[in-house]
């Protein structure tokens, strides 16, 4: 069994993603992404009635730890869940 003596980076790591999802709204931006599959920065924005802005930058500290990735299709960047330790979480969350 792993320890934080023995690894280090994986506590942190693990620690990073428990940090990124403590936030109410990238917890909600997870949660949707895992019910609709892959959703655009327009259609998060739509649903949480936020600014552009605002929804990039929770993407940007989801795809920093490796919760989420991007797939761009024409001008779009269409996100969704990659993370199984997130989902893993998200799902004990809410059932």
């Amino acid at each position: 069994m792993e320890t934080y003596t023995t690894n280090p980076r994986l506590f942190k790591e693990k620690a990073e993603v428990l940090k990124a999802l403590a936030n109410p709204v990238r917890l909600c931006i997870v949660r949707g992404l895992m019910a609709q599959e892959s959703c655009n920065v327009s259609h998060i924005q739509s649903c949480l009635e936020m600014p552009q802005s605002t929804i990039s930058q929770h993407l940007a500290k989801l795809r920093s730890v490796g919760i989420i990735e991007g797939r761009r299709c024409g001008s779009e960047v269409y996100y969704s869940v990659v993370s199984e330790d997130s989902k893993k979480i998200v799902r004990a969350l809410f059932g």
